[in-house]
């Protein structure tokens, strides 16, 4: 480490006169280290101060820039290492090596703004990492700070991006077509953070908000579902919401929904409808949306819950088998988890609002009945409790048609797994219980819960330390005692 420490005090001392030789020899020093003990060697770069000399060796002339953000790349592979680099002010120079046309600096480049902005993978793949925008393209799973999403706007990286997507949106050649994507995807996670979203929008008359309006009715799938992501974006904050309303933006979703309502793309749907719901403020009348096509409608439907959250319009809408065997087909839409999980909520939704046999009956013959017992096992307690109680209401109104899809999506056994688990919130093992309670009401689910043995757990939980839960344990354990 010796070495490593004289590289160290070389650099900081004689950064901006020494001949790139000797800087590439540093350089070479750091790197090698870092390959033989990442962590210590980025605590001891950033007790050094030698991250502030870095922004001013990251030159697209310079021989060593590719080096430098390779050392950069590295060291933010670290998770404490990401806010010095921020705080040293490494975002914009990285950014604006985005117009470098060197391979190597874009690569290591993509490989330090992606390790800075997110929780980084690790890349062992080097076949993979053959342009910049792969990098970049980590944005799918994981989280950037708003603080760094408004340094790379204020750095210059939407005009690049925005530049990138003119080139290649006409190109059906695969690179193109992968660089169309990232840029598109980067432009709608940089409009995640309040800031920088605020800073694009500008009142409604900032090129930025322009450009992707008109990605909206493009013909390209890409440009439509990132311009309707942003659009959704855009759409957290109130005043923007309304003059995007007030400006027809509804018009111009809905005639996107309308484009792919016989090719399914469920993926752009979705996002049309995450725009939709955002733009209806809470506690304020929803714009009005009377499309004439049924499908239309279904994809609007859940974006604006409010509105639909009525007996009439429940039951109206679900009883239209079309409309319910395309929300079930969503259900099962596993490569897209929004539109499933969404799908799986508005399920419930229409049975919990109308309260009606005829909804249940539709909602039983198009084979939703498997997708609410999937829906009580999900990880979210919210999720969990509109399922149950939609399963409640089954078992209460309409037990005898419902009756076979219960016992084969194995509901009785979930039951008794949530009761068990003591992790389940007690609006759960309450919900849980309703429902077993009403079950009983079928001969052969009442066997299937006394072959489970349910009277021993929810005996267990008459001293549960929920008042509520207790009570109901009482009378399910009367209720089962009478019928066993």
């Amino acid at each position: 480490m010796d070495n490593l420490s004289d590289a160290l005090k070389k650099l900081k001392i004689t950064a901006t006169d020494s001949t790139a030789d000797s800087l590439e020899g540093c350089l070479d020093c750091l790197l090698q280290a870092l390959a033989q003990n990442n962590t210590e060697t980025s605590e001891k770069i950033q007790k050094s101060g030698v991250l502030q000399v870095f922004a001013s060796l990251l030159m697209p002339q310079s021989s060593c820039t590719a080096k430098v953000a390779n050392i950069i790349a590295e060291v933010a592979r670290n998770e404490f290492m990401r806010n010095p680099c921020v705080d040293a002010g490494l975002i914009p120079p990285l950014v604006q090596m985005l117009n470098c046309k060197d391979q190597e600096v874009l690569l290591q480049t993509g490989r330090a703004l992606g390790n800075i902005c997110y929780d980084s993978q690790e890349f062992d793949n080097t076949e993979e990492m053959t342009s910049l925008f792969k990098k970049l393209a980590l944005y799918d799973y994981c989280d950037v700070r708003d603080v760094i999403k408004l340094q790379l706007v204020e750095a210059g990286l939407v005009e690049c991006l925005l530049e990138i997507v003119q080139k290649t949106v006409d190109s059906d050649k695969e690179d193109d077509v992968a660089e169309l994507k990232t840029a598109s995807d980067l432009m709608v996670l940089l409009l995640l953070g309040d800031e920088s979203m605020q800073k694009l929008f500008e009142g409604g008359k900032g090129s930025v908000f322009q450009r992707v309006l008109s990605w909206i009715p493009s013909n390209s799938h890409q440009l439509q579902l990132a311009g309707a992501l942003a659009i959704a974006n855009f759409a957290r904050n109130d005043g923007n919401c309304i003059h995007m309303v007030d400006n027809g933006i509804v018009q111009k979703l809905m005639d996107l929904l309308d484009r792919h309502v016989e090719d399914g793309n469920v993926t752009v749907q979705h996002a049309a409808l995450s725009a939709l719901r955002n733009l209806a403020i809470p506690g304020k009348p929803p714009f009005a949306l009377l499309p004439t096509q049924e499908e239309i409608l279904l994809s609007c439907l859940y974006s604006f819950c409010t509105a639909i959250a009525t007996t009439e319009a429940a039951e109206q809408l679900g009883k239209n088998a079309k409309l319910v065997e395309r929300l079930v087909e969503w259900c099962e839409a596993k490569d897209h988890a929004g539109v499933m999980g969404e799908s799986n909520r508005l399920l419930s939704a229409l049975i919990r609002h109308s309260k009606s046999k005829d909804v249940i009956r539709t909602i039983v013959q198009s084979g939703g009945i498997k997708h609410l017992v999937t829906m009580a096992t999900s990880e979210h307690v919210i999720m969990q409790n509109e399922a149950l109680v939609a399963l409640a209401l089954i078992a209460a109104l309409e037990l005898v048609t419902a009756e076979k899809d219960l016992e084969n999506a194995q509901l009785v056994q979930i039951l008794h797994r949530l009761l068990s688990d003591d992790r389940s919130a007690p609006e759960i093992k309450y919900n849980s219980m309703v429902l077993v309670c009403a079950l009983v009401g079928s001969e052969s689910l009442q066997k299937e819960v006394q072959n489970m043995a349910f009277l021993e757990v929810v005996s267990k939980l008459r001293s549960h330390e929920n008042k509520t839960v207790a009570q109901q344990a009482l009378l399910t354990e009367q209720r089962l005692a009478v019928e066993s």
